[in-house]
């Protein structure tokens, strides 16, 4: 089989997305860190990124007009800027609680609780 005839179907995509959204929300659980956890969550989005434009890839047909034919890569778009607004207002959450505590361990923010 020749590469040149090889061609990525719409399970790839999503299988690469699912892979990249599991390895996020395992990292949102199980690390302690508040920066790893919030790299976690990019991750996550970035897999719910990969999903809207093979969706938008595969789905949608050429011969449609071009405005529906950009739905995906749109959604993708406001994610990539949903997601720059959550880094910068959690990086400042961050830097005050490491100011304020000396810390950026999860475990360590019981004073958040009721």
């Amino acid at each position: 089989m020749s590469l040149a005839n090889f061609s990525v179907g719409l399970s790839t995509y999503l299988l690469v997305g699912a892979m990249l959204f599991s390895i996020g929300l395992y990292g949102v659980f199980a690390k302690r860190n508040i920066i790893a956890v919030l790299m976690s969550i990019e991750l996550m989005l970035n897999a719910v990124n990969i999903n809207f434009v093979a969706f938008n890839r595969f789905i949608w047909n050429e011969k449609i007009d071009i405005h529906y034919v950009l739905t995906g890569h749109v959604a993708a778009l406001f994610v990539i800027v949903v997601a720059a607004a959550e880094v910068a207002v959690g990086l400042a959450l961050i830097i005050t609680i490491y100011r304020n505590r000396q810390s950026t361990n999860v475990d360590e923010l019981t004073w958040l609780k009721w």
